[in-house]
């Protein structure tokens, strides 16, 4: 009955190779909704694979079935990463190790942020003072390429007056979202999902479009009001609040690392 103690070196390394692979996954998947999904499905095989072991035939049988459906849920639920991934395979020259594991970059769990955090509130603080509306992305460990492919490629060094006149009112990139990854505005002019959440009604689109970015990925945004020139801060779906500009600076800074 306890057979399964015979523990060997293979064994050991199994469980290890598993466990990096659920990390990676997991932190793939952080700040997304489908990590709830992903949690779920894998409390359910750890507690298929306890009841194999202690031979429960019923509960196992049972849990098996679900799991066999559940696969079939997980092609759905994560089919652009799925297809993504599958693309990346057919089309990589393996004789070239470089360019796969440059392939391979959606797929990084750690980004290292280099964000130049004062230069962005810098560039905020100026447009509050002329009540020039502005959305700005700082993208973090989940990838925004579905919806940077919706705007206008700039791939520019972070700087202050470029970020000035993309949100001049009179500027044909002004209208929509601007994406920050590390320390480059790769787009603006971007298209974000909307938040179905009830806001207050002093909130406008840019607000309710940082609510459905920063609900559905790990993203931070800050938003510039056009009506009242005030600079808002949201992480998780939610506002964040802060006494002054320093105390934002650090928040930032403590999010993004």
């Amino acid at each position: 009955m306890l057979d399964f103690l015979d523990f060997t070196f293979l064994d050991a390394l199994d469980i290890v190779l598993v466990a990096v692979l659920l990390y990676y996954i997991y932190k793939l998947l952080r700040g997304t909704v489908a990590i709830n999904i992903f949690i779920g499905i894998a409390l359910i095989v750890l507690i298929w694979k306890i009841t194999q072991a202690l031979q429960m035939e019923m509960l196992s049988g049972l849990l098996g079935a679900l799991i066999s459906v559940g696969a079939i849920a997980i092609l759905i639920v994560f089919q652009p990463e799925v297809r993504k991934f599958l693309l990346m395979l057919g089309s990589t020259n393996f004789t070239n190790k470089r360019n796969f594991l440059k392939q391979l970059t959606f797929l990084k769990s750690e980004i290292h942020h280099q964000t130049d955090v004062e230069t962005v509130l810098a560039a905020c603080e100026s447009l509050a003072t002329t009540k020039t509306g502005a959305l700005i992305v700082l993208e973090r460990t989940n990838n925004l390429d579905f919806v940077r492919t919706s705007g206008d490629q700039i791939n520019a060094e972070v700087n202050q007056a470029i970020l000035e006149s993309i949100f001049y009112k009179n500027s044909p990139l002004h209208d929509g979202a601007l994406i920050i990854r590390e320390n480059t505005i790769v787009a603006a002019r971007i298209v974000l999902p909307l938040s179905k959440k009830t806001l207050p009604s002093r909130f406008g689109l840019r607000h309710r479009a940082a609510v459905g970015i920063t609900e559905k990925t790990d993203a931070l945004c800050l938003i510039v009001s056009e009506e009242t020139g005030k600079i808002s801060y949201l992480k998780d779906g939610e506002f964040i609040p802060y006494n002054n500009y320093s105390e934002l600076t650090e928040i930032i800074r403590y999010d993004l690392n």
